[in-house]
């Protein structure tokens, strides 16, 4: 996210976008309501041809109050939407000069349809309904005292003072400046433009960043303001568009554009899909720079950390480096509230796959870790967390009721295969053939292992596991073994029930590959239809689904 203002004047909001989504929602719920009765009348309005005249009841001085220019622009932008643009235009017209809300509405749609054409008369057109928007806007304004002038716009200590028509006045003034200018950019790319076009959008930018500071005064006492949801909306939109528009710049203009009062670095958003993209790719060092940077450009957003530390506990996980893997895993735990049960298990999951010695160094207890597992399960909507589901029974074999723990076998790698880890890996013989090693030195481990509940569910899922590892390989015989072992297994499982549809999945992409198509399809088919109730089953059915929609549409054609 490119970061805007100066820290003092933006207080460093941090669910900037997501609150202006949720203020935008709560704004359609809340104008649905209000205006149930302008909706109803239009509609009869619209019968009888009379879109010139309003419902709402106005005074004798042509003044149209907020509350009548809210609900006549959500008319409008009905209208809009369904593509009445004619009729959209002619309910605004009459009160474009008298209403700032009115304004703003009506010359947006001239804007748009001069952008749409790119005529010369449109362009005038608009430029002309844009200059009549911003007086209407400004009458509606805070007028301000010479002093005043000569300082700020809105002074800290004035913020509370302002009526709330004025502060709506502020941002719809905003918005007219900011389509004004790029109209200006369109009209004619002479450097004169450029310059009138730049210092309208600097002072939009400025406008935005007060009213982003009106937002924080009135927030406490928003019970107060009748349009409370609306302004707040509207400031985080715009706002959120100039941070957006920011972070697409290179950081070369973005220096440049310091100087005349807008600051940022490249949005963390955009570097975080950079770095997904790598990864996807089989990139993974360069994922990891990327991701790191990702973490470092913004600190408002800390959730948008947790993202990154997740992938990087991922790739890590993938490279085999424990330590770094634990390190990611534990601040997930420390600082993320998403899931405790997840993140727990990882926790524990990587500290199982290091030797004694080192786990011992993190002062960390492995029996203990999975024990909590269970306790720190969340229920949404009455329902569990599927991958919560997976962890707390994986974890049931550290219970502190069975007289000595089974640990798990390669529990890291069985949650990496879980979260699709294995065709990222894929991309990479060299991060295969090493996971294949480890795999396989678990496989040998089973054979001297005392013979327990557990010994043919960890077998089949070492099966699996190396089963993938060999297709990733190239080696289709030998994988399709594997996986043949497993499925032959069905009626042994005692626990993990999971494993054998999963395993057709993969079997299904191996025919797929050595150009078996129908077989491919008819063994999805069976994994789909011949199996439920078992851990992750709607996370399968959702693969499943997207390759049977793919393969067979490349069948036909």
């Amino acid at each position: 996210m490119a970061l805007v203002g100066n820290g003092a004047e933006l207080e460093a909001d941090e669910d900037i976008f997501e609150d202006a989504l949720e203020s935008i929602s709560m704004f359609s719920r809340t104008d649905m309501a209000t205006s149930s009765r302008p909706f109803a009348s239009f509609d009869t309005k619209l019968a009888s041809g009379r879109l010139g005249s309003s419902n709402v009841s106005r005074s004798t001085s042509n003044k149209v109050d907020l509350k009548c220019g809210l609900e006549e622009c959500a008319v409008a932008l009905n209208l809009f939407l369904s593509n009445k643009f004619t009729d959209a235009l002619e309910l605004l017209r009459p009160w474009a000069k008298e209403s700032m809300y009115h304004a703003l509405g009506y010359s947006t749609i001239v804007v748009l349809q001069a952008v749409m054409t790119f005529e010369q008369q449109d362009i005038q057109n608009g430029i002309s309904a844009m200059k009549d928007a911003l007086q209407t806007c400004q009458k509606y304004r805070k007028k301000c005292t010479v002093v005043e002038s000569f300082s700020s716009l809105l002074s800290r200590g004035s913020l509370e003072q302002l009526t709330e028509e004025e502060m709506h006045a502020e941002i719809c003034y905003a918005e007219c400046l900011l389509q004004k200018a790029a109209l200006t950019f369109v009209q004619d790319e002479n450097m004169i433009n450029f310059i009138k076009g730049g210092l309208k959008i600097r002072t939009s930018y400025q406008i935005y960043k007060e009213c982003l500071s009106i937002l924080h005064v009135i927030q406490k006492n928003k019970g107060e303001q009748q349009f409370f949801y609306e302004f707040e909306g509207g400031v985080k939109l715009g706002i959120g568009a100039f941070n957006l528009m920011l972070s697409l710049l290179p950081a070369r203009i973005i220096r440049l554009l310091e100087f005349i009062g807008f600051s940022g670095n490249r949005g963390s958003l955009m570097l975080f899909y950079h770095a997904r993209i790598e990864l996807l790719k089989g990139n993974v060092e360069e994922a990891q720079e990327i991701f790191r940077k990702c973490i470092s450009v913004q600190e408002e957003w800390k959730q948008f950390h947790h993202l990154c530390y997740w992938e990087l506990m991922w790739i890590y996980v993938f490279q085999q480096n424990w330590m770094k893997a634990y390190y990611y895993s534990d601040l997930l735990c420390k600082e993320s509230k998403w899931s405790k049960a997840t993140y727990v298990f990882l926790k524990a999951a990587i500290l199982s796959m290091l030797p004694e010695e080192d786990v011992v160094a993190t002062k960390e207890d492995v029996v203990t870790l999975f024990r909590q597992v269970d306790s720190l399960k969340q229920r949404i909507a009455g329902k569990s967390i599927p991958t919560e589901k997976f962890a707390v029974r994986k974890s049931r074999r550290y219970s502190a009721s069975l007289p000595a723990p089974v640990k798990l076998i390669v529990p890291a790698l069985e949650m990496m295969y879980v979260w699709n880890g294995f065709p990222v890996v894929s991309k990479r013989k060299d991060l295969s053939e090493n996971l294949l090693v480890t795999v396989e030195k678990a496989e040998a481990a089973l054979q001297n292992e005392n013979i327990s509940d557990y010994s043919v569910d960890d077998e089949c899922l070492v099966k699996l596991l190396k089963g993938c590892c060999l297709k990733n390989l190239q080696r289709p015989l030998q994988a399709e073994l594997c996986f043949n072992h497993v499925i032959q297994s069905e009626k042994l499982l005692k626990y993990d029930h999971y494993l054998v549809p999963f395993t057709l999945f993969e079997l299904a992409f191996l025919y797929k590959s050595q150009g078996e198509i129908d077989k491919a399809i008819k063994t999805l088919e069976t994994a789909r239809n011949n199996y439920k109730d078992y851990s992750m089953e709607s996370r399968l059915h959702f693969r499943i689904q997207a390759a049977l929609h793919l393969w067979k549409k490349t069948s036909s054609d």
